[in-house]
């Protein structure tokens, strides 16, 4: 069963400095995520644009026994316009991917509109971790200036889930901000 190990970080990029740094850096691969989450718990949908091409998937993220389990499977492009209807819950982000040592990275940054050039309203980052790890290495030194806040693990409001309403991811950077 694959288990997830991750660690978030919450970021400020206010001027679009970081995401442009990203852009084009080499070892960072880019792609446009449009996802919506179904009435069933755990149930999402996705569809990415990379590289010119697009696939869809199909996922179920829970957690179970103290751990995430994430499975996640390919759909057709019909498959995912039929699910699309029965959205909730819908976001757009970019994200930028590279691997630094044994670990993964994904800098998201989340879209008010539908494409990559809508303005960004939060950005996150995740650490995909071997699932022995159980601290999180030190982020890169091109992304610490714009970490403002360490997520705790199992912390609900970080999740894709809420910070697709807007309102919502606005009021954790605006209380994040304050406290710094």
């Amino acid at each position: 069963m694959p288990i997830e190990n991750e660690r978030k970080f919450v970021l400020h990029d206010a001027d679009g400095v970081l995401e442009r740094q990203l852009r084009g850096r080499s070892g960072v691969s880019e792609a446009l995520l449009r996802q919506a989450y179904l009435d069933s718990s755990g149930v999402r949908i996705r569809e990415i644009v990379s590289d010119g091409e697009t696939r869809a998937f199909f996922t179920f993220k829970r957690s179970v026994a103290s751990a995430v389990v994430e499975i996640e499977t390919a759909i057709s492009a019909e498959d995912f316009e039929r699910l699309w209807s029965l959205r909730r819950e819908t976001l757009v982000k970019v994200r930028y991917h590279f691997t630094a040592g044994d670990c993964g990275w994904d800098i998201d940054f989340f879209k008010d509109g539908a494409s990559a050039a809508a303005p960004t309203y939060f950005a996150l980052a995740e650490v995909e971790m071997p699932a022995s790890w159980t601290t999180a290495p030190p982020a890169p030194a091109f992304l610490q200036p714009f970490i403002v806040h360490c997520v705790a693990n199992g912390d609900e409001r970080y999740t894709s889930k809420r910070l697709a309403s807007i309102p919502h991811a606005r009021t954790m950077m605006d209380e994040l901000l304050r406290a710094t």
